[in-house]
C-alpha cells in the first residue's frame, strides 16, 4: 500500500514539474534511471535511458531554457510548449507509475496530461501579467525560479515521493482556499 501511495506521489510529481519544464524532469529520470538504481524504468519506457535519447533531451531543455527567458519569445515557447508540457507529463506519470503501482497505461497517460496540462495552464496565465507588470524585465528571473521549482520537485519526487505528496496537498489546499475567497469576495462586490 506504502508503496502505491509514494509511486503515486512520485509520478505526479514528475508530471506537475513537466507543466513548468518539459525537458527538465525528463532530463532527470533518464539519468537517474541510467546511473542509479532509484528509478527502474519498464518497456518501453526505459528508452529514455538511450545515450542518444538523453543527448537530445538535453539540447531540447538548453533550447526551453533559453527561449523562456528572453520576453515575446517566452510566450511563443509557451504556445508551443501548450502540447509538449502534457505529453511530458503523461511520459513521466506512465514511466514512473508502472515501475511501482499497476495502474493502466491510458489511465496513466490521461493523469500525466491532466496534471502537467493544469500546472502549464496556470504557468501561461501568469506569465503575460509578469511581462506586462515588469515590462519583461522579470521574465527571466521567473523563468529561473521555475526551472529551479521543476528541477526540484522532479528530484524530490523520486527520492521523498511522500513530501511530495504532502506538497502537492498543501498547494492544492492553498490554491482552494484563495478560489472560494475569491469567488466569495465577486459574489459580494
Amino acid at each position: 500500500m506504502i508503496d502505491a501511495i509514494t509511486g503515486l506521489a512520485t509520478s505526479l510529481g514528475l508530471s506537475s514539474s513537466a507543466g513548468l519544464n518539459a525537458y527538465l524532469p525528463l532530463v532527470i529520470v533518464a539519468l537517474v534511471a541510467r546511473f542509479t538504481d532509484w528509478i527502474t524504468l519498464n518497456e518501453p519506457w526505459n528508452a529514455l535511458t538511450n545515450g542518444w535519447i538523453i543527448a537530445l533531451l538535453a539540447v531540447l531543455l538548453a533550447v526551453e531554457v533559453v527561449a523562456d527567458k528572453i520576453p515575446a519569445v517566452d510566450h511563443v515557447n509557451d504556445v508551443i510548449q501548450t502540447f509538449i508540457r502534457p505529453a511530458a507529463g503523461a511520459i513521466l506519470f506512465a514511466a514512473s507509475s508502472n515501475v511501482v503501482a499497476d495502474i493502466h497505461p491510458v489511465l496513466a497517460l490521461a493523469c500525466g496530461v491532466i496534471v502537467a496540462g493544469g500546472v502549464h495552464v496556470v504557468k501561461a496565465t501568469v506569465r503575460p501579467a509578469v511581462t506586462a507588470t515588469t515590462a519583461g524585465v522579470g521574465n527571466p528571473v521567473v523563468s529561473t525560479i521555475e526551472d529551479i521549482t521543476s528541477a526540484l520537485v522532479a528530484l524530490l519526487s523520486i527520492l521523498v515521493p511522500i513530501v511530495i505528496a504532502l506538497f502537492l496537498l498543501f498547494l492544492f489546499l492553498v490554491m482552494a482556499t484563495w478560489y472560494l475567497r475569491r469567488r466569495a469576495r465577486s459574489r459580494w462586490a
